[in-house]
């Protein structure tokens, strides 16, 4: 499996990032985050749905402490992220607030907190199918309810549970 997996990113920059990412995260948890009360045990550090949307590479990273959907420049070509701490981008779901981080070896990283903690998991395998319910939720047309006027933000606890529908954007 994991060499299949390994195979696929070679071909596609996206997975390729997402692996480049767990990395990172797996360093953090190896040197920053051990016996942190905020870590699930239960969990450990996974990239799902990663896939190219307009010049950035976007999925799901799971780890003990948190579920969020990033998005992260592509090293060849893409554009460079705008300088803002949050940043509201345009996905097929709807408009969805980030803010901005920096990994190191990978650079900016756009984050959209899903689970923080992420204690709603009792397994590996329960937070997997939550991260992939969510990949599908925001970037599968055909898992949504009618489209979201330009100015709404996604709601996220409702979107993973479910329950989709449009918010009014957040002022100020």
């Amino acid at each position: 499996m994991i060499a299949e997996l390994t195979e696929t990113a070679e071909l596609d920059p996206a997975l390729a990032l997402g692996e480049r990412v767990v990395a990172c995260y797996r360093h953090i948890l190896d040197t920053a985050m051990t016996d942190v009360p905020i870590c699930n045990p239960a969990l450990k550090i996974a990239a799902t749905g990663f896939r190219t949307y307009r010049g950035r590479a976007f999925g799901i990273v799971t780890t003990p402490w948190f579920m969020n959907l990033v998005g992260v420049d592509l090293p060849e070509g893409a554009p460079g992220a705008p300088a803002a701490i949050g940043t509201i981008l345009g996905l097929p779901a709807g408009n969805v607030e980030f803010i901005a981080g920096e990994l190191a070896a990978i650079g900016r990283v756009d984050s959209c907190a899903l689970l923080s903690p992420a204690f709603e998991s009792a397994t590996m395998e329960a937070a997997l199918e939550i991260a992939e319910e969510a990949a599908r939720a925001f970037f599968d047309p055909a898992t949504l309810e009618p489209a979201p006027a330009p100015a709404a933000v996604v709601n996220r606890r409702d979107l993973l549970r479910g329950r989709f529908h449009r918010c009014e954007e957040p002022s100020g």
